[in-house]
């Protein structure tokens, strides 16, 4: 072993420099072969020998690249991930053993290493050393940017450390340009500090280090890119500091045009003060103020539109001849979705409408058609009331089209696809379609030649944990204890599973947690350890229960004629696949799929049959009360009191027992706890919040109301304890089939409540897929909502944003329908006095006046009135009044 690896073995980087720099080009040569071979050795090193791995690695890194002559491959064997670790590297030892280099060669690896994203950033001070070495031009990429201002320091140190800095005038211009800012430009918050970054770049611009304009130019055309909002705070604190002069900001009056129009709503509050000032200071002519308030007035902001109008107001008393520009921009705002605003405005344009020709005022009333049923008395005295009458257009309400089932592909024919999918998924877990596809995949392709598909398998998989001969892992006891998916069976093809461990995980055992996960994991499982274990011992010619729509769904002619083929072959169904296949089977097939079973002899065709025709559709537990399949390893469960009083004679009720426990011993034990959904949120589950199996909307395709019942603990999760994601499921399962029945629509209704806004849109989307397909029980689902909110799970602010997201989409009737029900529970005790309204009440109202005013409404509901008239001047109040002069005109939209 040569001196080189013994330092590298004992990792001592301080020793390397020393010993590689005096070694011969033949030398390194040697030397490098013996590296290699070393770092392939340290692939198969323990986990539990990590730190000594990392400091090995980091000695590896600079013996390395010492003894590497191309500036290629030093830079993929610096940059290497397995040598990494997200670690950065020893960049005194790499300059130091590097130093000796020919400038272009050591400038071609500074920007080689510069583009390499993942370690760019971490690597900045080894760069920013070989650009100096080299004396090229510094890396434009952002992961070199976002490298120099983290090592720049701060604390009390910036500013001395930008005016010692001599790159500062190069890299500080390409913080504008950069596609996201650097986090630690806005860990300062005290903007007096003179060591703030904007701050510190403003007093550079005094001093002229930096040029002022070239920032100026920067900040703006920064907040006018967008992006997230607190990458805004940097550039809009910058601009402040800077004090544009009135002069820089006339100059730039398109661009607080673009910000008040897109900017978020910091950005577009600053575009709007600096137009206020030169409005204010005459130095902004009223076609301009026009521009500006247009885009600010349709911002859906309503502290942005009542400054607007304020400052609108202020322009025309110093200006009236400004009249004629602005009168009609500030009508838009007739169009509000916030009655006060519009009030505001009406209240304006009077002010001033003796001041107009007559074409403006009758394109002013034109506008105030817009108006809320509750101002168009006041309009009608402004405008007259002949001008306010409008052409009675019927209301066509909008829904998105039916979704059209698409059909799921077959697993592939060619052993590389399939083993290529198979990498695919277990890299990155897909959903429901590719994990059947693969799966029937494996099946079928183990049936014709298992050894070429476990070698193929090997070939592709090669760096899984489980195919590494590691004395650490215990690959039986981890399947036994997670199936990882498709992994186990590619692990039982690759013979990295006993049989054994196989057979014992698969025996039936007693579930005693019926949460979502244990439950529909457990039949997921049932399934892969099924397959898995009869791969090794009786392989299937395919799977019965593989679908044949991406819903999860299966025609049942299809599965007829896999029974078919099954006894054509002389295979035996294995018995948690045909489970499977039974409750994706659909009920809305020809007849004669049924008889077709029957005609087979055999007892699946039989069973098959029984199911499609009625006479056995019960899942053990789908019960009236969900009564009937064994918990806890018990074989004869006691009777549900409750359903059996309702049956006439104790024959009938021993009769339906008896059948209900025969059913259940029809379906493997994972199966029986299905018709048993665990209603209560989170009741009895210790899982992780994010422990979520994408394939859980195919294990009930045709009975979405059970499953609905299953993941209820998930979406009412978002909205009692604010978690994030666990709505995911609702467009899927509103897609499927069966009764949309209790279940679902109290799902959809914990999810219109969600905290998390892609959660309230996921709910959204699931309550346009029911109505569109006619399934939505809009007084249901209103009840329901009424009833969270009452026991305080969803929050009435978060229900009525979404409730505006779905009304925004054209479905405005749908909505009402649901709002409409919702409302008598709500304002129960509301009109009590001033205050009495629970939070968020005027929101909700505020969105089902909306509503009722498009869809043209009339209704009577109870507490309406009397909130309206004793609820003083509550937002719930004026909305209320709003409401109830819509619903008892109605269509009449000319009605004061």
């Amino acid at each position: 072993m040569s001196e080189l690896l013994n330092a590298v073995r004992a990792a001592r980087t301080e020793d390397i420099p020393g010993i590689v720099k005096p070694l011969t080009a033949a030398e390194r040569k040697a030397e490098l072969a013996e590296l290699k071979a070393f770092r392939a050795e340290l692939r198969d090193w323990s986990w539990k020998r990590w730190r000594e791995r990392n400091r090995v690695s980091q000695a590896l890194v600079v013996a390395g690249a010492g003894c590497l002559t191309g500036a290629a491959a030093t830079a993929d064997w610096i940059g290497a991930r397995e040598l990494r670790e997200n670690f950065p590297v020893s960049h005194p030892r790499l300059l130091d053993v590097l130093g000796d280099r020919d400038p272009r060669w050591l400038g071609d690896l500074a920007h080689r290493l510069a583009r390499r994203a993942a370690t760019a950033e971490l690597d900045y001070r080894l760069i920013s050393g070989l650009v100096g070495l080299s004396g090229c031009p510094a890396p434009a990429e952002d992961a070199y940017v976002y490298g120099w201002v983290a090592a720049t320091p701060t604390h009390g140190l910036l500013l001395p450390a930008l005016r010692a800095d001599p790159g500062v005038t190069a890299m500080v211009p390409r913080l504008f340009e950069t596609a996201e800012t650097p986090s630690s430009l806005g860990w300062q918050s005290d903007t007096t500090d003179p060591h703030h970054w904007p701050t510190a770049l403003t007093v550079l611009a005094e001093e002229g280090v930096l040029e002022r304009r070239v920032l100026v130019d920067g900040a703006v055309a920064r907040l006018l890119r967008g992006g997230a909002p607190g990458d805004a705070v940097f550039f809009l604190n910058l601009l402040v500091r800077l004090e544009l002069t009135p002069d820089e900001e006339r100059e730039r009056l398109p661009d607080w045009t673009g910000m008040a129009a897109d900017g978020i709503s910091t950005v577009a509050g600053h575009a709007q003060a600096v137009v206020s000032r030169l409005a204010l200071g005459g130095g902004l002519p009223a076609r301009s103020l026009a521009d500006v308030s247009g885009a600010l007035l349709f911002r859906p902001e309503k502290k942005l539109v009542r400054a607007q109008l304020i400052l609108l107001g202020k322009v025309l008393r110093a200006d009236p001849g400004a009249v004629g520009e602005l009168l009609p921009v500030i009508a838009e705002t007739f169009g509000h979705e916030d009655t006060a605003l519009q009030e505001r405005a009406l209240k304006l344009v009077a002010r001033h409408l003796p001041a107009v020709d007559e074409e403006i005022r009758s394109d002013l009333a034109a506008s105030a058609g817009l108006l809320a049923v509750v101002h168009r008395t006041r309009a009608a005295g402004i405008f007259g009331a002949e001008a306010m009458t409008a052409d009675a257009v019927p209301y066509e309400e909008t829904l998105p089209p039916v979704p059209l089932p698409v059909r799921a592909e077959p697993a592939p024919a060619d052993v590389a696809e399939l083993v290529a999918e198979v990498a695919a998924l277990i890299g990155a877990r897909g959903g429901p379609a590719s994990f059947e596809r693969a799966l029937d995949g494996l099946v079928r392709h183990a049936y014709r030649d298992r050894a070429a598909l476990a070698d193929a398998l090997r070939v592709a998989l090669d760096g899984c944990w489980w195919l590494e001969a590691v004395p650490e892992h215990d690959v039986d006891g981890d399947f036994a204890r997670n199936t990882y998916g498709v992994e186990v069976v590619a692990a039982s093809l690759c013979e990295r599973i006993s049989v054994t461990s196989l057979r014992d995980a698969g025996k039936p055992a007693a579930v005693r947690q019926s949460c979502t996960h244990t439950v529909l994991d457990g039949v997921l499982d049932a399934r892969l350890r099924e397959v898995a274990y009869l791969v090794r011992t009786r392989p299937l010619p395919f799977l019965l229960a593989t679908p044949t729509w991406e819903t999860g769904a299966l025609d049942p002619d299809v599965l007829v004629e896999r029974l078919a083929e099954y006894r054509r072959l002389g295979a035996d169904p294995a018995p948690a696949d045909f489970a499977q296949a039974l409750l994706r089977v659909r009920h809305d097939g020809p007849p004669e799929a049924a008889r077709a079973a029957a005609a087979l002899g055999t007892p699946e065709g039989d069973r098959l049959a029984a199911w499609l025709t009625g006479e056995r559709t019960a899942l053990p537990g789908l019960t009236p009360t969900g009564e009937g399949a064994p918990r806890d390893g018990a074989e004869f469960p006691e009777p549900d009191r409750r359903w059996l009083g309702s049956l006439a004679e104790p024959g009938r009720r021993f009769a339906a027992r008896r059948a209900r426990l025969a059913a259940a011993r029809e379906f493997p034990p994972a199966f029986r706890l299905l018709g048993h959904p665990t209603q209560g949120p989170g009741a009895g589950c210790y899982h992780w919040q994010g422990d979520r199996n994408v394939n859980w909307t195919a294990v009930l395709p045709g009975d979405r109301d059970a499953l609905a019942g299953w993941l209820l603990p998930e979406v009412a999760g978002c909205a009692r304890d604010d978690r994030r994601g666990g709505a995911w499921w609702l467009p899927l399962i509103a897609e499927s089939g069966g009764p949309a029945g209790t279940s679902l629509h109290r799902a959809v209704a914990y999810g219109l409540g969600s905290r998390h806004p892609q959660d309230r849109l996921a709910a959204v989307d699931a309550l346009l897929v029911l109505a569109t397909q006619g399934d939505l029980d809009g007084r249901a689902l209103g009840e329901e909502l009424a009833t969270r909110v009452a026991e305080g799970d969803v929050k009435p602010n978060r229900l009525a944003d979404a409730a505006r997201t779905a009304a925004a989409t054209g479905a405005y009737a749908t909505v009402w329908s649901v709002l409409g029900a919702a409302l008598p529970a709500l304002l129960a005790g509301a009109a009590a006095g001033p205050g009495a309204a629970r939070a968020g009440l005027g929101e909700i109202l505020s969105v089902a006046a909306d509503c009722a005013e498009r869809c043209r409404a009339t209704a009577e509901i109870p507490g309406l009135p009397e909130l309206a008239e004793n609820g003083g001047s509550s937002r719930a109040a004026t909305q209320a009044v709003r409401l109830l002069a819509t619903v008892r005109h109605g269509s009449d939209h000319s009605a004061p």
